[in-house]
């Protein structure tokens, strides 16, 4: 029997009830730590998904407009209540809240009113700025959807709080299914769902704004491959992926291209390893793993090509208006004549920057190592289709070369290559040096990639 196949009707990879307990255990220690900071975790993005999930619940846009900057202006002064709490000069003075709430109150009406007066109120969310601007967002419908039950449940700012807490623990649980899909020890299976939490996907992932969710579902779609590629259920790894991609569409349509032409590429170039190496040593003799990696490859392939279409079917911003928005400063400025140019110089420098203050603090890049050599000794083929997962950060990194976008969230998919593949590298110390092989099957599912 292959390791992770299906037993008795349960899922592939899926614990006993100790493991369980300790799963449970695990995502509640981290969903208690997330009570220290139930506020101060918007970004500039949070104000308009979660205005946009208001709309969704049939709110007006002036009451919509009330609710986000409530939330935005409470962040922010409970922030500025806690800087000042222990800044070493002005700790003694009063507190500072009722202060920057007015402040911050002020300056948001000051944006969104004179819009709201001007008859800028078609879509779900609030014109904050241009509806040039605003329209990159209404083309994200699935983050603010999934909201909606949190919201309606626990208002606004504890609702946040829990979405964040179920999207963060539903990727930690992933995490988990993959390494045990793979046949990894429960105890390394378990770190690498605390790994995801305490390296910085978990902290971005109780953000209130996409990045959480595109973790989730891409790490579902890795769990797909390991489905297909170790567990031998081919229809239900594919449904999967396809699923995965699919809602990844409607979160951030250009993470479903990136993912798509990922796995593609993973695929083909595995399969196309694989040949070669038949050819050599079986006279050209193809089997059943080289097939399931190529329709694992197709459905990436068919996931791109739906993408390009669907997003131009339904008018969503392009490459070209995305140039234009980070030339601009999100159309602040006008736009600019040759951006293509511009942008392959910004481009340039902003990979040599990163370079240089990676080499300065090198945990990342090594992390990166790590994970990838695990990911590609130790995960076979599922290990080659995971380097392409993780390396749909390194491409939105790449869209957006701006060094000053808040906490690399951009680049933060990247960390599902250590969060993965350390564990798979740790393996054969915890087995006492002993990789286990199927039994029976096609052996290159538990081969290495190469």
């Amino acid at each position: 029997m292959r390791p992770g196949s299906r037993v008795g009707g349960r899922v592939p990879g899926a614990p006993g009830m100790l493991g369980v307990l300790v799963l449970a255990a695990v995502f509640a220690v981290f969903a208690v730590l997330q009570l220290a900071n139930v506020t101060g975790r918007d970004t500039p993005d949070t104000r308009n998904y979660l205005s946009y999930a208001l709309s969704l619940t049939g709110e007006s846009k002036r009451a919509a407009a009330t609710a986000t900057i409530d939330y935005v202006c409470a962040s922010r002064a409970e922030r500025a209540r806690r800087d000042q709490s222990v800044h070493v000069v002005r700790f003694h003075r009063p507190d500072p809240t009722g202060e920057v709430l007015a402040e911050c109150r002020k300056q948001e009406w000051a944006a969104v009113r004179p819009r709201l007066a001007a008859g800028q109120t078609g879509g779900h969310t609030v014109p904050y700025m241009s509806e040039r601007f605003m329209a990159i967002f209404e083309a994200r419908p699935g983050y603010p959807a999934f909201l909606v039950p949190f919201v309606l449940a626990f208002g606004v700012t504890w609702g946040l709080w829990t979405a964040g807490v179920v999207i963060a623990g539903a990727g930690g649980v992933l995490v988990f299914l993959i390494l045990r899909t793979l046949s990894v020890p429960v105890p390394l299976a378990l770190a690498g769902q605390a790994l995801y939490y305490v390296l910085p996907c978990g902290a971005t992932a109780m953000r209130p704004m996409t990045e959480g969710l595109l973790m989730a579902l891409t790490l579902a779609a890795v769990w797909g491959c390991a489905l297909v590629l170790r567990a031998g259920r081919n229809r239900a790894g594919l449904a999967v992926v396809a699923g995965s991609l699919i809602a990844l569409f409607t979160v951030k349509h250009s993470q479903a291209l990136f993912l798509g032409l990922c796995l593609a590429a993973a695929g083909g170039a595995i399969a196309l390893r694989r040949y070669r190496r038949r050819r050599r040593r079986l006279r050209g003799r193809g089997g059943p793993a080289s097939r399931d990696v190529l329709a694992l490859a197709a459905v990436g392939l068919a996931g791109a090509v739906a993408t390009l279409l669907l997003a131009r079917l339904l008018h969503y911003p392009s490459e070209a208006d995305s140039l234009q928005d980070l030339l601009t400063d999100h159309f602040n400025r006008p736009d600019r004549e040759h951006p293509w140019p511009e942008f392959w110089q910004l481009q340039g420098n902003f990979w040599v920057e990163w370079l240089r203050r990676q080499a300065w603090q090198p945990l990342f890049a090594a992390a990166l190592a790590a994970g990838a050599w695990g990911a590609l000794r130790r995960g076979g083929a599922v290990g080659g289709f995971l380097v392409a997962a993780a390396g749909t950060g390194i491409l939105t990194q790449a869209g957006h070369p701006d060094i000053n976008i808040w906490g690399e969230r951009l680049i933060v998919l990247a960390w599902l290559l250590p969060v993965v593949g350390v564990p798979l590298l740790l393996a054969p110390a915890v087995r006492g040096g002993r990789v286990p092989l199927p039994a029976q099957g096609q052996p290159d599912r538990a081969g290495a990639v190469g």
